[in-house]
């Protein structure tokens, strides 16, 4: 691994932005920006599992499904990247690092059916869901609108992913026992 003699930034230390949003105030967001960063690649890497292992009778549109669900979260971190460090901040990186900033929890390493897997999936979003709320209202209250407009962004995709998932745990189905 290259070593550099020079940090440019350490993470966590913030800088002044050209945004003109207050330095405290762009502490605050970073700091959840960095935990939806956090948690969204743990809901890729859960996704993308279940992308790599599904199988059965309904595997082609699930997992056709799952690629697009993780390629939607993979944009979403990209954003929400972009966002903190546009805020004077550096973006949490790192596997061992995004797990210990995230606040969801990924299902453990074995293959499971696809119910339970997709239901561990839709219980990671739910989470998600109501993290990227809290921190919505959390740009606002502070005056950065413009991430409040990408979390509302990322969040519309998130929500519609989640009830792609629950349509896909009902109990119609053609396939017989």
């Amino acid at each position: 691994m290259a070593t550099q003699e020079h940090v440019r930034r350490e993470f966590g230390e913030v800088e002044e932005n050209e945004l003109r949003l207050d330095k405290e105030k762009s502490e605050q967001v970073i700091n959840a920006l960095n935990q939806d960063l956090a948690d969204t690649y743990t809901l890729y890497h859960q996704v993308k599992k279940h992308h790599w292992n599904v199988e059965g009778a309904e595997f082609r549109d699930l997992h056709l499904f799952l690629g697009d669900a993780a390629g939607n979260a993979e944009e979403a971190a990209d954003e929400l990247a972009e966002r903190a460090q546009a805020l004077g901040g550096t973006p949490i990186a790192g596997g061992k690092a995004q797990e210990e900033h995230a606040s969801v929890e990924p299902e453990g390493q074995d293959v499971y059916d696809i119910r339970t897997s997709l239901k561990n999936d839709l219980e990671m979003y739910g989470d998600i869901i109501e993290s990227l709320r809290d921190h919505i209202d959390l740009a606002e209250n502070l005056g950065d609108h413009a991430t409040a407009q990408i979390l509302r962004e990322i969040i519309v995709q998130t929500e519609e992913d989640a009830h792609h998932i629950e349509h896909y745990l009902e109990d119609d189905t053609l396939v017989l026992d």
